[in-house]
């Protein structure tokens, strides 16, 4: 009986070790769990930090580019303004330059029709006043078209308002023609004459002097002709005309 409780005893205690070491283990259990857990927990809280932060950090990225971006689309609006504001500019610096080149123009034609130009009348150069220019130029084609009492009108207004012109000398010879021309020979007789006397080297003096003596046959002064004729072989015997007054004078002999 005594054994029999000595190892219900025994027994009872293997039972109560084995109880308590089955506590202690699951004690270890439950402090591993809850460290884990606590470790768990800190890793999350870390991991949600993160995340915290870098939402933040996108968000601010996100800040950035929008503003950026509009900075950008400000600096569009800026350089088509200045475009635009450019091409205005151009624009008028064009306008202004031609308004400029049309005013100088202008005062260049405007200058022209006032201020002498120079003009080259019978190989001799010089200048002219443009309205003096025209006036000559209008009584010369009015003589080519035939009409020889305007044209004697026309050089002598001509002479009577430019005395000193150079156009002087082509006038006495053109003016000499329109009134042999007229058969007014004793007039052209005196402009043929003035021209070679004021100005023997003109272009035309050996043709004025032909038509001088054609004007004193004309008027039966065959000794005055014969006279003018030997002056023209003797002044010019290099001119085209005189084979024309050689033969005259023989006809005259």
């Amino acid at each position: 009986m005594k054994i029999f409780r000595i190892t219900v005893a025994a027994a009872i205690c293997m039972l109560a070790f084995s109880a308590n070491a089955a506590l202690f283990e699951d004690d270890e259990a439950r402090r591993a769990i809850l460290d884990l857990r606590q470790k768990v927990d800190v890793s999350q809280q870390r991991v949600t930090e993160e995340l915290r932060k870098g939402d933040e950090s996108n968000a601010q990225l996100r800040r950035s580019l929008l503003d950026l971006s509009s900075q950008i689309e400000t600096l569009r609006r800026d350089m088509a303004t200045l475009r635009g504001q450019n091409e205005q500019l151009t624009r008028s610096v064009t306008d202004m330059q031609r308004s400029q080149k049309e005013i100088t123009q202008s005062m260049d034609d405007r200058l022209r029709k006032v201020e002498p130009g120079k003009v080259t009348v019978d190989g001799k150069e010089f200048l002219a006043d443009p309205a003096e220019k025209l006036e000559f130029e209008t009584a010369l084609a009015t003589l080519r078209k035939g009409d020889f009492a305007a044209a004697q009108a026309s050089f002598l207004s001509f002479m009577k308002h430019y005395p000193q012109s150079g156009y002087k000398s082509a006038t006495l010879f053109w003016l000499a023609n329109a009134q042999y021309a007229l058969r007014d020979y004793r007039s052209a007789i005196v402009n043929f004459r003035a021209l070679v006397t004021a100005d023997p080297e003109h272009l035309h003096a050996p043709d004025a002097l032909l038509s001088l003596a054609s004007c004193q046959v004309e008027l039966k002064d065959a000794k005055s002709a014969r006279k003018t004729l030997e002056e023209l072989i003797k002044a010019y015997p290099q001119s085209e005309v005189v084979s024309a007054a050689k033969d005259r004078l023989s006809k005259l002999k």
